[in-house]
């Protein structure tokens, strides 16, 4: 390109299955060291070495230094959201893995992505919070409506905190696996850390992936549906107090 970004170089970074390995492992949200991350690419750690440096020398990458000890993290929500796009757009046109990792079935039920929850559920709540008019399509993207900032204020979310810092409430993210938005900033990673202190679900140890508990996946569903969980019931008898709340599962 004459002018405009240089998208080949940062193409050419990207391009390299050790660093392609390191990025995808980062998507996680949690931070790395350069062992860990050669152990996810596959690689010695001299070599994971020279890969970092490359990665923060391009702004994709930071570190955070503690003690003695040095650990790697995605620089940003933008650099996640960019990587899952990528992901949706090699699935889309055929370029995936020869070998599938044992984990690809849960990974596409439900996963982290940076730290909002990614795959087949975040989708579904995307989908439903759209339905039921919490989330309006605007030319910026989507935005929080009046009812929606109700429906989560029930759910004791702060959105005034959200707001005011710097990164964007609310972003549609492309799911990779479902080819469907799910819900990115800090609406986002604000939902995903409710279903975690909840216990609605747990992230498997050393993966992405995240497993449901009993009634975990119901009520994180329940979560962007029209009204709260134990709203009074219209049109009907009174409801007994004694029925299981999902959303303490």
């Amino acid at each position: 390109m004459k002018n405009g970004p240089n998208i080949a170089s940062l193409a050419s970074l990207l391009g390299d299955p050790a660093r392609a390995n390191i990025l995808a492992a980062l998507l996680g949200g949690k931070a790395l060291t350069a062992g860990e991350c050669a152990a996810e690419a596959g690689i010695s750690a001299p070599a994971a070495s020279g890969h970092l440096a490359k990665l923060l020398n391009a702004g994709l990458l930071v570190v955070l230094v503690q003690g003695r000890h040095r650990y790697y993290n995605l620089a940003g929500p933008d650099v996640a959201a960019a990587l899952e796009t990528l992901m949706g757009l090699a699935v889309r046109v055929g370029l995936r893995r020869t070998r599938p990792g044992p984990r690809e079935a849960a990974m596409r039920k439900a996963r982290f992505c940076y730290d909002h929850l990614a795959g087949e559920v975040a989708t579904q709540v995307f989908a439903q919070l759209v339905t039921n008019g919490h989330l309006v399509a605007s030319p910026q993207g989507y935005r929080l409506s009046p009812l929606g900032r109700a429906r989560f204020h029930a759910e004791k979310i702060d959105i005034e905190a959200l707001e005011s810092k710097s990164r964007t409430l609310c972003r549609a993210c492309l799911d990779w696996s479902e080819r469907q938005p799910h819900l990115a900033g800090s609406l986002g990673a604000a939902i995903a850390q409710v279903a975690i202190e909840r216990g609605w679900c747990r992230r498997e140890a050393g993966s992405r992936a995240v497993h449901f508990s009993g009634g975990g996946e119901r009520a994180l569903l329940a979560m962007a549906g029209p009204e709260p969980v134990g709203a009074p019931e219209t049109g009907g008898a009174a409801s007994n107090s004694s029925t299981h709340d999902p959303r303490r599962a």
